[in-house]
């Protein structure tokens, strides 16, 4: 049955991967900035180079302004946009956009779209394959050639696979032979004419069970001779080919010896060697590729499908399991072709010819010390050709000798295919015709026999009588000879009286058998010696075996006496197991001959129970009684009750025969219903046995054979049969296939004669499902299923009497009405009949494959249709009414069934479900529609009335698959009836009256309905589309977010309507615009579910990558939240951002600042959708935005309120993250494991949560072992080694995904570029029609902003050039309908616009260069006309470049530049305002960016040096004096730098400046009292914050247009920016600072009497202070060194000094190794050199081409004075701007020297600010330089240890070891250049200077207080010691007592001329 558009359901879904690329071709490349960017790698060597280059700063503060306005000048612009300054009205600039958005776009959204993940849509019913011969896995052996070390006679060779396991050989016997014609010229008397057939040298082998156990056995035979197999085979085994010269003659005697063997015994044959190859050795070491056994089975030509990629439905339940001895796969389908050449042969050894003992040999030969191995050898050469079958041989034969197309010539050597005997059963039906017979005699026992019989062969003939004349010519040729022989002779084994045989005779059976055909065996004595008078052979003995029994054939094992004479007259009917009157026997008629007859027939079926069912139905047919079955008579009367026994017995057959003889079987039994036989004038209805035993049969074959179902569970073999074979039979049993009128009039008593045993109960089941629809019981003529009444359905009362009749009255009833006795039923009334009245097993049997009587259902409806020409005919009248009320009931029950048994049996309840689904989806095509949707209508109410009492998802998603499979119908689009535009359906859904339905337009409609309802679930809708109404109600109750249990369902509602989506998008029927506008109709109301669904969608914005986006002022850089304020909903938002300016954390409610709902606060359920969901989601959305008729969508935006209207543009602003353009770069990162593997994670916990759903995993579950019954009943042990196949498919779908080559990538990135370019632009038309709606009604003006957001933020994302041209166009548009929008609503928008154009403008795409210059020229323009200046866009502009340079990392200036360039040639071009200062206002704006610009490109070339880069952003800033807000932006700029670096005391001051800065102007504008008065207030936290008071001349008044406007010029703001201070210096561990800055903030929170902030502030404080108390002595700020920089290398910092701040602990080493290290790479290693020492440099003795570097480590430096202010180490470390640095010398140059030469220089070193300031080096502004004579030093040095002394004496608590080490420094007596020494050189004499007296009592009155301090420290440490120090204590106190004698002299002399004013006292001491 093919139906015309069946491939257009969404069964096909064009999203396959194949059929994608098909419709993916011609897709324009889209371009994207972010693909065009150049790889980080090359754009870092382009720095270098940068570096390298040019290092100077110009002298100018500012570069140049003449040199860069040249540059400016001199550069070229890009090409201007036509038309772009002409006055045109709005509407035609909007309808010229459209026109250019609209042309050329691609047509099929869903091409574009990444088919969905799903593992087999549940609607594709795959084709079934057709039913055809069966082939295991085939292999091509050729035989190449055959040399032995002589050549002295013809050697014949035959092939054969044995499997070692089930000890059974597994395949026919190949015979060949490659002798030359030399050596077969031997042989001549006795070879006839060689059939071309015989002289095959290759042959095809097939392999159903591949395993490590199968051997291919090669046995070679010769001409028979004297002498047994040793003596024949010896002389092969000494000769050696190097020495035939020498053996020549002896050879030559041997070749004559052989030619005269073959002349007298050329007929016979001796076994002479053997060998056996080990097949899985050469399969694998050929190289296998290790596939998985799913490839096993390629078959012949099979590609694609589903089905397909399943195995055959060959081998059973076990076709997979891996029958292999070791783990490795048996596939014989992958591995390289080998040649083999075997060179060892074994001797046959006469006594072990047997089966038996070759497995023995076999088995042994795979043991690694095998017996075979110590034999010795005939050596030989073989040459094997081993390799996979290729699909399609040419020039092979059958096993039965016909030829396989292609078979181009007759006369080329041919390849045979060899038979196979599989290992195990074989489940495939019979479709060729194959009657063979396979006698293979095994062994014979003449030992008990009189007289001489030795040398014994056996004679085979195929008799069809008695007379030796009618042996048949029917046994096969074996090699060289003819095609057919009348006889067959079996090898002899020399002298053996009881010999085995290896032979197998091969008999072609006749077609049709009789009584006298027998197979005749004749024993012979051969004379191998030439005597005189003895005849060549003496026959010594006959048996046979009779070919029928009881019409059987037989086969099998038998055990046969051999009479000793020629059996008697009609022998042949009779069994020689009897005993025959007067003949002799051997052995006294005991069996003595052991033989097998196999046969592999397509005729005889080799059952009992099937024989008789087959015999009794031919026997009807013929007519043929009484009928001989077995040993009985079965006559007429009785054959009813033997036919329904026989039918019955059916159950008990072989499973193997039934699935063979499949097809025969169900035609009978469909036969049988369809035709009732009349026995003895009776008609025996035999519908219901039938029906019982078909249902038995096939789930017979179901639960045995499941490995061949597909995923429905429909067994492969009986849907090809119903795909292929059924057919209806013909109405006459004579005539042939019906042709269309064959039927002609006996249509009529077609249904008559039913059986009557129909439950009463069924009509009342019927009547209460029914009521609503059943004409007979509602009574109201009326109602819309009028029509649905049948026509042809006869009288009610003939009914009922037909039904309630018995059966015998029905029959009389019948004839009396119409004179004659119906023959003919229809199959599918019968069927549907039968099924109803059905119940207990037979019911359920039903039920269990209930997909099976549904398919044969709807085919015979089909066939019956088309063979009486109903298919033309309207539906209403095709069916009788009867029929359809029993198809109701039947639904019903079904759907009965589902609702309450979908708990217990989920898996069969699965399998109903997608039955009844598919079975509603045929109907659909053959029957009125109406009555169609009635019956899913009724389904429908009992689900959902289950549902409404328990919620339960399982049931919910069965409900959808069903939906599902309905809706995949090819007509689905008309079945729903969009309008009557489309061809309406036959018949009307009943819910629309026909008139309705086909009369009204669609025109009419739309006015009569509100429009609302074509956008909401409303009953008109669901009534007019009936399907799609179930279809969106499903979407909107799952996606409900109420509905929590729904939650696992929702990745497969979505994938319904995506997959309806799509294939309506591909399907060429509704290619058309305007049709599929009226299909995108069927969906409008998705717009509104999903609007719905908003808040639960994944948040595609949180995860969007930024890419080169410059943040708004908070940059990007400074991390914070990643998505900058992008246009926040409500004011309060946004000054929370305002505080995330240096990525510090911000108040935690506002963690996602820019939520894009709007009421972020909004309870969200975070993504209860997934990712992958919420996009096909949002793709469907799409979808049906882009189709749908724009007239209408505008029309329902207008009823649309003002907060509708916002949703829908969150929903579109959530569109553009969600299809934004990932990047060719993405694509190659994105490894495609890990992305799998978090889809694998996600489906297995949708899984867990949804408990038991997906039943359709039955086939997990049964191959993981628990169903497991085998055929022959026995289970099948473990079943480890069967992977499901599903498994293996994604196994290889990931294999494959590893690694995707460069073009595939090219591909995705291709296609992504398309899609994202197609989404954006659905979101800018539909954003179009929103302002269209919005300027319509006058009255929505508020949604503008949400349309510029969606706007702008489209812009952020990365777009391709061709959409940024129709997004920039739309701006433009809106911008010049709404000017008052952006320029006085919108500001924020405005900054963020002017940032986006400029982003643009910098772009490396000339197009989209060319439109954002237009874009920003005209946003100039316009803000101009509004007021005649546009400060505030230049305002905008010039502070988005700032940040823009500032944080940008990839950002090209050169681009930047070309823009500037075009908007002046614009501004110059502008005829209408050249008179107005428009003109010089540009100009002037566009060199200040160009100047910009300019230092930008400076701090590019400085990117790795953070110092230079801060430097340079300082300088900028500085340049900013003038302008505040610019000043603050790239005062935020540093910020982010320091916080980046993890500067944060430096980042604090930029913010204490940007605080300082804001209040400076804040005071201006307004006076309140609480507000910090400027900068002044803020002295205290640092005195460097003075700079940014604006007391210059040229300071703007910040009431100006544009100056001040930025969010920072508020209190809020303000606070802000305090706040963040206080959190900056928190991090740096200034808690003091902290301190500082919440005292300006506190006096703001106290006015404004907020009590929770003061709460928070104090907190912090107490904090800070805890912090403060408890870090004491642990704190570290900053370690400060003097850099000189020397050299013209550095450009203008040659001979500058800074001092560095580096952090805590940073030692000298580091700083000079970062430096030099960082220098080296920019000059070259060799060019920097570090100065080691810190003496002064003299330039003049420098290597001018060198840079030099001095680093010199310093310390704050304080006067005396200061420190009483210092006190703590916070005091010490902060607000520094003198440092120190001490070098040491002597007088002659040396460094070091003597006490008393030793000098030493301070040099003190002043900063221009005070550190911590906004930059981390400051320059040295003074130096000052104090030189200390060698007493001072010493001075010096005696009060430093004096106070090392007191600090550890006094330190608390106590430290025992730092006071040991300190005394031990200073009375330790041999401490060189210690006191003592340095008392001696500088106290022994008073000096002669009388400048030095001062000095000299200085030193004398240190060392006082230094024994005193000694004393003390003594003490101390007495009190702290143990008992095991006491001697180290005594030790140091004599040392102590040594050191104060010897000072005492030089301590107490006095100078005298110091004292001498004092009045003398006499001393006495």
């Amino acid at each position: 049955v093919n139906r015309k558009y069946h491939k257009l359901g969404t069964g096909f879904n064009p999203n396959t991967l194949d059929k994608q690329k098909e419709r993916q071709k011609g897709l324009p490349k889209q371009v994207f900035e972010a693909d065009e960017m150049p790889d980080s790698s090359s754009y870092q060597d382009d720095q270098d180079d940068l570096k390298r280059r040019s290092m100077s700063i110009d002298d100018t503060p500012r570069g140049s302004w003449a040199c860069s306005i040249f540059d400016l000048k001199n550069s070229l612009p890009d090409a201007l946009l036509p038309h772009l300054l002409d006055r045109a009205p709005n509407e035609e600039i909007d309808r010229h956009n459209e026109e250019h958005r609209k042309a050329n776009r691609h047509r099929e959204l869903f091409a574009l779209h990444p088919a969905l993940d799903e593992e087999e849509p549940i609607e594709r019913h795959c084709v079934p394959e057709v039913p055809k011969e069966h082939f295991g896995q085939r292999l091509l052996v050729k035989c190449l050639s055959l040399k032995f070390e002589i050549e002295i006679e013809p050697i014949f060779a035959s092939l054969a696979l044995y499997d070692v396991k089930e000890k059974k050989k597994i395949s026919e016997n190949f015979f060949f032979d490659l002798n030359s014609e030399q050596t077969k010229g031997m042989l001549r008397p006795h070879i006839q004419t060689a059939a071309i057939s015989t002289l095959a040298r290759s042959a095809i082998f097939s392999i159903t069970y591949p395993s490590q156990d199968v051997f291919l056995v090669i046995k070679l035979e010769k001409v028979l001779q004297q002498g047994d197999i040793g003596e024949c085979a010896e002389p092969y085994m000494v000769f050696k080919e190097s020495d035939a010269a020498k053996n020549k003659e002896k050879l030559e005697k041997l070749r004559g010896q052989s030619e005269q063997f073959c002349q007298r015994l050329g007929r016979y044959r001796m076994p002479f060697a053997w060998t056996a190859i080990h097949l899985m050795n050469i399969v694998n070491s050929a190289g296998s590729l290790e596939r998985d056994t799913e490839l096993e089975m390629s078959l012949s030509e099979r590609k694609g499908s589903w089905s397909e990629r399943r195995n055959s439905s060959i081998m059973g339940r076990r076709s997979l399991e891996r029958t292999t001895t070791g783990d490795e796969s048996c596939s014989l389908t992958g591995f390289r072709p080998a040649t083999l050449t075997i060179t060892n042969f074994f001797k046959q050894e006469g006594d072990r010819l047997s089966d038996e003992d070759l497995y023995k040999f076999l088995a042994d030969m795979r043991r690694p010390s095998s017996v075979l191995r110590r034999l010795r050898p005939i050596t030989a050469q073989l040459k094997l050709d081993i390799s996979p079958a290729p699909e399609n041989p040419h020039y092979c034969l059958t096993p039965d000798l016909l030829q396989v197309k292609p078979y181009p010539d007759s006369r080329v050597r041919p390849t045979r295919e060899i038979l196979e005997f599989p290992a195990r059963d074989v489940y495939v039906p019979n479709t060729t015709y194959r009657n063979l017979l396979y006698v293979n005699p095994q062994s014979l026992n003449f030992a008990n026999r009189q007289g001489s019989a030795r040398n014994i062969t056996v004679k085979v003939q195929f008799m069809n009588g008695e007379d030796p004349n009618n042996a048949m010519p029917v046994i096969f040729g074996k090699s060289s000879c003819a095609d057919f022989a009348k006889e067959a002779y079996t090898a002899v084994v020399y002298h053996n009286r009881s010999p085995d045989f290896h032979d197998e005779v091969k008999i072609k059976l006749p077609a049709s058998l009789s009584d006298h055909h027998h197979i005749l065996f004749t024993f012979y004595h051969v004379s191998c010696q030439q005597k005189q008078n003895t005849p060549l052979e003496t026959p010594v003995g006959y048996t046979w075996i009779p070919m029928l029994q009881n019409g059987r054939l037989r086969t099998g094992h038998f055990c046969l006496p051999v009479s000793l004479e020629k059996p008697p007259q009609s022998y042949s009917v009779l069994s020689p197991d009897v005993p025959l009157p007067g003949m002799k026997w051997v052995d006294n008629h005991r069996g003595v001959f052991n033989v097998e007859v196999v046969s592999v027939s397509t005729i005889h079926t080799q059952d009992q129970y099937l024989d008789k069912f087959f015999a009794l139905v031919h026997a009807l047919d013929e007519h043929m009684f009484p009928v001989r079955i077995g040993d009985m008579r079965i006559m007429e009367n009785n054959l009813e009750a033997e036919l329904k026994s026989s039918i019955a017995a059916l159950n008990s057959s072989q499973l193997e025969p039934v699935v063979r003889f499949l097809h025969l079987l169900l035609d009978k039994l469909v036969l049988l219903v369809v035709r009732p036989p009349v026995i003895a004038g009776q008609i025996v209805n035999l519908g219901q046995a039938s029906f019982e035993v078909m249902a038995s049969i096939v789930n017979r074959l179901h639960k045995y054979l499941d490995t061949s179902q597909d995923m429905h569970g429909r067994n492969g073999l009986l849907s090809s049969y119903i795909h292929y074979v059924f057919r209806l039979p013909s109405t006459d049993p004579n005539s042939p296939s019906p042709g269309p009128g064959g039927l002609g009039g006996s249509v009529h008593y077609a249904t008559m004669a039913r059986s009557a045993v129909r439950p009463a109960s069924l009509n009342l089941n019927r009547s209460r499902s029914l009521s609503n629809s059943n004409p007979d019981i509602s009574g109201t003529p009326t109602s819309p299923d009028d029509e649905v009444r049948s026509i042809i359905g006869s009288k009610a009362m003939e009914r009922c009497g037909n039904r309630m009749s018995s059966h015998t009255e029905s029959a009389s009833f019948l004839q009396t009405l119409t004179g004659r006795l119906p023959t003919k039923k229809l199959f599918h009334e019968e069927l549907a009949l039968q099924w109803v009245v059905s119940s207990g097993s037979v019911r359920e049997g039903a039920l269990q494959q209930a997909w099976f009587f549904f398919e044969l259902m709807v085919k015979s409806i089909i066939y019956h249709l088309y063979f009486t020409d109903r298919l033309e005919s309207p539906r209403k009248n095709r069916f009788p009414e009867r029929f359809m009320d029993d198809i109701t009931a039947l639904v019903s029950t079904i759907a009965g069934d589902i609702v309450s048994r979908f708990q217990k049996d989920l898996e069969l309840v699965e399998r109903l479900n997608t039955s009844l689904a598919f079975f509603l989806n045929d109907l659909l095509s053959v029957m009125d529609r109406g009555f169609v949707f009635t019956l899913i209508r009724a389904y429908w109410k009992q689900v959902s009335t289950k549902l409404y009492a328990l919620q339960n998802p399982t049931l919910e998603s069965l409900r959808l698959d069903f939906l599902r499979i309905v809706c995949s119908h090819e007509h689905y689009v008309t079945l729903n009836l969009p309008c009557s535009l489309l061809t309406p359906p036959a018949s009307p859904s009943p819910s629309v009256s026909s008139a309705t339905s086909q009369s009204s337009g669609f025109s009419t409609h739309v006015q009569d309905q509100k429009i609302a309802n074509m956008f909401e679930l409303s009953v008109p809708f669901r009534e007019q589309h009936f399907l799609a109404g179930l279809v969106l109600s499903e979407l909107s109750v799952i996606l409900d977010p109420d509905n929590e249990g729904m939650f696992g369902l929702h990745k497969k509602v979505v994938s319904v309507v995506h997959n309806l989506l799509s294939s309506h998008d591909s399907d060429p029927r509704y290619a058309d615009p305007e049709v599929k506008a009226r299909v995108a109709m069927l969906y409008l109301p998705l717009i509104g579910i999903v609007m719905e669904t908003l808040p639960q969608l994944h948040d595609f914005t949180e995860s969007h990558n930024q890419w080169g986006r410059p943040g708004g002022p908070q940059g990007a850089a400074m991390g914070s939240s990643g998505e900058e304020a992008e246009g926040e909903g409500n004011s309060l938002i946004s000054q929370t951002v305002a505080m995330a300016i240096a990525g510090t954390s911000t108040p935690t409610p506002m963690s996602r600042p820019s939520s894009f709902l709007l009421n972020s606060q909004a309870s969200r359920q975070h993504g209860s959708f997934s990712a992958e969901s919420s996009r096909s989601l949002l793709i469907c959305l799409l979808w049906v935005l882009k189709n749908a008729d724009e007239l209408v969508l505008q029309k329902w935006f207008t009823d649309l309120s003002v907060s509708q209207l916002n949703r829908l543009l969150d929903l579109l602003y959530l569109c553009v993250s969600c299809f934004e353009y990932k990047g060719k770069k993405a694509f190659e990162r994105m490894n495609s494991l890990t992305f799998k593997k978090s889809k694998d994670m996600k489906a297995k916990l949708e899984e867990a949560i949804l408990g038991s759903i997906g039943a359709r995993q039955e086939m997990v579950r049964r191959s993981r072992g628990q169903l497991e019954r085998s055929p022959s009943g026995s289970a099948f042990g473990s079943q480890e080694n069967l992977r499901w196949r599903k498994d293996m498919t994604h196994w290889r779908q990931n294999s494959e995904k590893m690694d995707k080559t460069r073009a595939e990538l090219e591909h995705e990135a291709l296609i992504d570029g398309n899609l994202a370019t197609e989404a954006n632009l659905i979101i800018l038309d539909t954003l179009e029609i929103v302002v269209q709606t919005v300027s319509v009604t006058e009255s929505k003006e508020s949604i503008l902003g949400g349309v510029l957001k969606v706007l702008l933020h489209s812009m952020a994302c990365n777009q391709s050039a061709l959409y940024l041209q129709h997004c920039f166009a739309t701006q433009r548009a809106l911008v010049s309908k709404f000017p008052e929008l952006l320029f006085e609503e919108e500001t924020e928008q405005c900054a963020d616009l002017c940032l986006r154009l400029l982003r643009s403008c910098s772009s490396s795409i000339s197009t989209i260069r060319a439109h954002a210059s237009a874009s920003l020229y005209l946003l100039m323009r316009q803000n101009f006309e509004i007021g005649n200046n546009f400060a505030r866009v230049k305002m905008q502009v010039t502070m988005s470049l700032s940040s823009l340079v500032g944080t940008s990392q990839n950002f090209n200036e050169e681009f930047l530049r070309r823009s500037l360039k075009t908007i002046l040639t614009y501004a110059e071009e502008d005829l209408e305002l050249r008179e107005t200062t428009f003109p010089d206002q540009v100009q002037d704006l566009v060199f200040n960016l160009h100047m910009i610009l300019s230092d930008t490109v400076k701090m590019k070339e400085h990117q790795e040096d953070p110092e230079m880069l801060i430097d340079l952003m300082y300088r900028i800033a500085k340049g900013y004096q003038t302008s505040p807000d610019l000043r603050l932006t790239w005062l935020q700029n540093m910020a982010g730098k320091h916080s980046e670096r993890n500067n944060h005391a430096e980042a604090a001051q930029c913010l204490v400046h940007s605080a300082a800065l804001v209040a400076e102007y804040l005071s201006m504008l307004e006076d309140r009292k609480y507000l910090p008065v400027g900068c002044v207030t803020f002295q205290n936290i640092s005195s460097n914050v003075l700079e940014e008071s604006a007391v210059s001349d040229d300071v703007v008044s910040p009431d100006e247009e544009g100056i001040c406007s930025g969010k920072y010029f508020t209190e809020i703001g303000l606070v802000g920016l305090l706040e963040q201070a206080a959190s900056s210096f928190s991090m740096a561990g200034m808690y003091e600072a902290v301190n500082e800055v919440y005292k300006v903030l506190i006096p703001i929170h106290e006015a404004n009497r907020d009590a929770k902030k003061l709460a928070t502030i104090h907190g912090k404080l107490q904090e800070a202070f805890g912090k403060i108390v408890h870090q004491d002595g642990k704190r570290m700020f900053g370690t400060y060194f003097r850099v000189g920089i020397y050299g013209s290398k550095f450009g203008d910092l040659d001979e500058q000094e800074f001092v560095y701040k580096e952090p805590a602990i940073t030692k000298l080493a580091e700083i000079s190794h970062r430096l030099e290290g960082f220098y080296g790479e920019r000059f070259g290693e060799d060019q920097v050199e570090v100065i080691k020492d810190s003496n002064p440099v003299d330039k003049c003795k420098l290597d001018p081409n060198k840079a030099f570097i001095q680093i010199t480590y310093v310390e704050p430096y304080f006067d005396t004075y200061e420190m009483k202010d210092r006190i703590t180490y916070f005091d010490k470390n902060y607000n520094l701007r003198r440092f120190v640095y001490c070098t040491p010398f002597t007088l002659d140059g040396r460094a070091h020297g003597d006490l008393h030469e030793q000098f030493k220089r301070k040099t003190i070193l002043t900063t221009s600010h005070a550190f911590p300031y906004i930059k981390t080096r400051i320059n040295i502004i003074h130096k000052e330089e104090i030189i200390s004579t060698p007493i001072e030093v010493a001075i010096e040095d005696m009060q430093k240890k004096t106070q090392e002394l007191a600090f550890a004496t006094h330190q608390d608590p106590a430290d025992a070891k730092m006071l040991q080490m300190v005394l031990q420094g200073s009375v330790g007596t041999t401490v060189n250049q210690g006191p003592l020494e340095v008392a001696q050189v500088f106290l022994s004499e008073i000096p002669s200077d009388p400048k030095l007296y001062r000095h000299h009592n200085k030193l004398r009155l240190c060392f006082k207080d230094f024994t005193k301090r000694c004393e003390d420290a003594l003490r101390k440490n007495k009190s702290l010691i143990g008992p095991d120090q006491k001697e180290y204590q005594r030790e140091l106190e004599r040392n102590y007592h040594r050191l104060k004698e010897a000072l005492q002299p030089l301590i107490n002399r006095k100078i005298p001329q110091l004292y001498k004013p004092v009045l003398q006292v006499n001393s006495h001491r």
